[in-house]
């Protein structure tokens, strides 16, 4: 065989295996999702796109349950067929699960009850269908352990003439699956750059911005007062905030913001972590700052009023830190040194325009005359239920 015919041989050959090669389009975004260097597959599945997509008769409505559980920062859920989409809470039926597999009762005594107490449109199977957030409560009509909505409501209810408002400020970390933030190197090391240039950064000094901006939109869409987000101070970590709103809503919102980051985050395989000071006393802490005014505060002179509270904050500094995290707040002792901006634990100072300041009062607020406060000492895994009592226990007297 000459050259020139084994030449030709051989590429008719590869040819025909070339020809056999069946080559499928597919969109490279919806095969991958990176973060720094974590690379993750996450294949189309036809088969899923293909029943999550089937038309449901119109008196069958999707409405999930969420709850707290017993660990005070886990949620449960569970999901029920309704016949219609609720109006009001009056339209949805209470309802009971296993206390004894969630924490919340004994097995001898395991059921406890939903009361549902607020509705929100569902980001993920998308209207009608719903998400119910509820309180838990034993058989006998009294409040679980971690059911801090109940006492939260009571208090603010004595003081719904006052109309108080809250801000809420959450921050959390972004874990991929072999527990190391996102964006850091997978050696077990640490971020290469300064975490000054991640906070509100953007390119190589930040990480997971995908599940953020997924997380923003499915929050505007259910229906909660998402006032925005931001990326923190350590690469990995980001914020979103509520509010500012009346009365218990900007708690029940950011429970609720929580549910909806832990469904999309099961979506790119990362795991979301409230933990006051997840990466040890080198690395900046996870808060969930508070920020609360009622009228007398907004009006003219409110001043006087911001610094009578800041002060009350200050003399129960020690009793409040207990409801400051989760559990008793015995965590967020590492997260409050007086380094990252942060107070001291042990120390309650407030100020004008201070990051350092236990209680900070924005030099605008001065300026005016009026406005509000910032409480920067709850933790991320804080409950805010248990956070919006004690301030607005401030305003009892």
């Amino acid at each position: 065989m000459t050259i020139m015919k084994l030449i030709l041989y051989k590429r008719n050959n590869i040819l025909k295996i070339f020809s056999n090669i069946r080559i499928h389009a597919r969109t490279v975004a919806q095969e991958h999702f990176s973060s720094g260097t974590t690379k993750m597959n996450t294949p189309i599945n036809a088969y899923y796109n293909h029943y999550i997509n089937l038309a449901l008769p119109k008196d069958k409505i999707l409405a999930t349950y969420v709850w707290i559980d017993g660990s005070g920062i886990n949620l449960r859920s569970k999901d029920r067929i309704l016949e219609r989409v609720p109006c009001d809470l009056t339209m949805v039926p209470k309802w009971s699960f296993d206390g004894s597999s969630t924490g919340q009762a004994k097995t001898h005594d395991s059921d406890t009850m939903l009361i549902p107490c607020a509705i929100y449109r569902d980001p993920f199977r998308k209207s009608p269908h719903i998400i119910i957030l509820c309180e838990t409560f034993h058989g006998d009509g009294k409040p679980t352990a971690t059911n801090h909505r109940a006492h939260c409501a009571n208090v603010l209810s004595r003081i719904s003439d006052q109309e108080p408002w809250f801000g809420i400020e959450q921050e959390y970390t972004m874990f991929d699956t072999d527990m190391w933030p996102l964006g850091w190197p997978k050696c077990r090391g640490f971020p290469v750059t300064k975490s000054k240039f991640s906070y509100c950064g953007n390119g190589e000094n930040i990480a997971g911005r995908e599940i953020v901006e997924c997380h923003a939109r499915a929050c505007i869409y259910s229906g909660m007062d998402y006032g925005g987000c931001n990326a923190e101070v350590m690469k990995g970590s980001w914020e979103y905030q509520v509010g500012t709103t009346l009365g218990i809503k900007a708690a029940d919102d950011l429970w609720v913001g929580r549910y909806i980051l832990n469904r999309i985050a099961e979506h790119f395989s990362t795991i979301i972590s409230y933990h006051p000071k997840p990466m040890g006393k080198h690395q900046p802490g996870i808060g969930c700052h508070h920020n609360f005014s009622v009228k007398k505060m907004r009006d003219d002179g409110g001043l006087a009023e911001i610094e009578r509270v800041s002060k009350i904050l200050c003399d129960k500094h020690m009793e409040y830190m207990n409801s400051y995290g989760l559990g008793d707040g015995t965590e967020n002792k590492k997260r409050l040194t007086g380094k990252f901006e942060t107070a001291s634990f042990d120390t309650c100072k407030w100020a004008v325009a201070d990051r350092g300041a236990s209680v900070r009062i924005q030099r605008g607020v001065m300026l005016k005359g009026k406005g509000f406060l910032e409480d920067r000492r709850p933790a991320g895994d804080c409950d805010p239920y248990r956070v919006c009592a004690l301030l607005a226990d401030t305003c009892l007297n």
